[in-house]
Formats: C-alpha cells, structure tokens, sequence
C-alpha cells in the first residue's frame, strides 16, 4: 500500500506552509534584484566610459562582465516569479527549479563572455596593442566601481541566504568575481601609466579565467537541484526510519532538494504481514515524523509492504 500522511509536521512547516513561505519571499528576491540592477547600471556606464578612453581590453571585459550581470538579473525577476508558483497539474512538485535554470542562464552568458573576452585579448597580442594612459580622474571611477561591485557582492550574498534564493547566491558569486575582475582592470591602467601597457591583453586573459570559474562554480550548485541528485545519504534514512518500533527493513530510500531547499523523500518499508490497516498507518506516520524531525524534510512518502 502506499501511504502519505495528513499529520501535522512536529519540527519543521508542512509543505502547504513551506510554499505559502516561497511565494511571500518572491517579492523580496526582486525587490533585491531591483536593487541591484540600479547599481549595476551606474557600474556598467562608469566602466563603458573609461574603457572606451583609455582602450583598454581589461576595462572593456569589466564593462562586458558587469553588462551580462544585468541580464543576468532581468532574466532572473523573471524566473524568480515563475519559481514561486504554486504546484499545478503539469507541475506537481511546483515550479523551484526554474530558479536553479536560471543560475544556469548566468552561466551561459559567462561563458559567453569568456570567449569574446579570450578572443579580443589574443588579438591585440598579436596585433602588440597598448591602451592609453588613463587620468586620475578615470582611475577614479574605476576604484569606485570595485567598491561598488564589492558591495553588490555581500549585498545579494546576505538577502540570497536570508531568503534562501539561489539565483540571489549565484548572482552573488558573479559579482564576487566582478569586484576581482575589476581590480584587474585597476591593475591594468596602473602599469599602463608606468610604460608596462603590453600587460593588458594576458590581463584580459586572466579576467576570462576568472569568469569561467565562477561559472564553474554556478554549476556545482545548480545542476544537482536540476538532475534531481541525492539531496542525503541514503544510509543515514534507512539508519533513522530503522529506529522506528515495528519497522522490519527498510527495502528503497529516494531523497531530492529543491534550490529553495525544500526536501522530498520517500522510503519503502517492510513491516509485519499481521499488522492492521490502521496500525500501518500509524507506522507510517512515526516513520515520516521521524524523517522530518531529524531532516527537515517539508513532503515524505512512505510506502508500505508486508515483510
């Protein structure tokens, strides 16, 4: 028989409760990401200014970084709302991971990046190009936007782990990445001033490794939500549903998160043929108050089968 319980949740909201937290977060995602597309237009027109001055292809892939990033963001308003849809009938386990598909998009326009970048800097080695000295002035406005960049940075970081949004989390490694990259850029025009301008292209090459790591890292967080990886080790539910009186064995343990971290598990256990109906019930029960209790689980299936 297979069994899901109507009990109310002991340590941890139900899953009726955990979404109704989802969709009243929505709105506060994309107030933070409203914010920081302001920011990120100041930066990228301060960055697009002083790389079309100066010339420089280390500017330039800082301007383009910071440019993806507001994509980034209009993609992800857009994806963030979509997630927190309650489960319909063509989605019955809801709509989570688009969020997660979302962090995926950054990591296309990264890759993107990356490879304009890598592919201008190898010209102008070839080509021994050399950017112009850069005023006081436009170093200036360089070193504000890595404080700007820095500041984006902690910002999504501390409202993605308040709200529990991966988007917001990985944005917010973008923008990590975007402050060093920046610096690079800072780096580049300082050695431009002493006569050392030929650095700026294997420069640009090192802000495009940059990118590629953070999309690596976007990655690893992302597409186990997406290929529905085990969320925990199988050995600790069956060790945890194994203490429950009346559980004989516990023959199949499934788990898988959501990127809002919502939990799914679902565990088929053996019991004693003689048990009643109601008795399995309330077998069932203690197994998934169990689970919860120890794993936070918001939906557990337990299914039942006589030993």
């Amino acid at each position: 028989m297979t069994h899901r319980s109507a009990a109310p949740q002991r340590t941890t909201p139900g899953a009726v409760a955990v979404r109704a937290e989802l969709t009243q977060r929505s709105p506060a995602v994309r107030r933070a990401l409203a914010v920081v597309l302001l920011l990120n237009l100041v930066v990228v027109a301060a960055k697009l200014a002083v790389g079309w001055a100066t010339g420089s292809l280390a500017v330039l892939g800082a301007a383009l970084e910071s440019g993806l990033d507001l994509l980034n963001i209009a993609v992800g308003m857009t994806l963030v709302s979509i997630a927190a849809r309650a489960p319909d009938e063509d989605h019955p386990y809801g709509h989570d991971k688009f969020e997660s598909l979302g962090a995926l998009v950054i990591v296309g326009f990264l890759s993107i990046s990356c490879f304009e970048l890598v592919r201008e800097a190898v010209t102008d080695l070839i080509r021994r190009s050399v950017p112009l000295a850069p005023s006081p002035a436009e170093l200036g406005v360089l070193v504000a936007t890595a404080g700007i960049n820095a500041f984006i940075g902690w910002y999504e970081r501390r409202r993605g782990r308040a709200l529990d949004s991966a988007f917001l989390l990985a944005d917010a490694a973008h923008s990590r990445g975007d402050f060093f990259v920046t610096v690079l850029a800072i780096i580049s025009l300082l050695l431009v001033r002493v006569h050392l301008g030929g650095l700026d292209a294997p420069l640009a090459i090192v802000v495009a490794l940059l990118i590629a790591a953070n999309g690596y890292g976007i990655l690893k967080g992302s597409v186990p939500v997406l290929v529905d990886q085990r969320a925990v080790d199988a050995a600790r539910i069956r060790h945890l549903v194994a203490e429950v009186p009346q559980v004989t064995d516990v023959r199949v343990v499934r788990s898988r998160a959501t990127s809002s971290g919502l939990l799914f598990a679902e565990v088929t256990i053996g019991i004693s043929g003689a048990t009643s109906v109601a008795d399995a019930h309330a077998i069932a029960d203690a197994v998934e108050t169990r689970i919860r209790s120890a794993l936070g689980a918001a939906e557990v299936t337990v299914h039942v089968e006589p030993a």
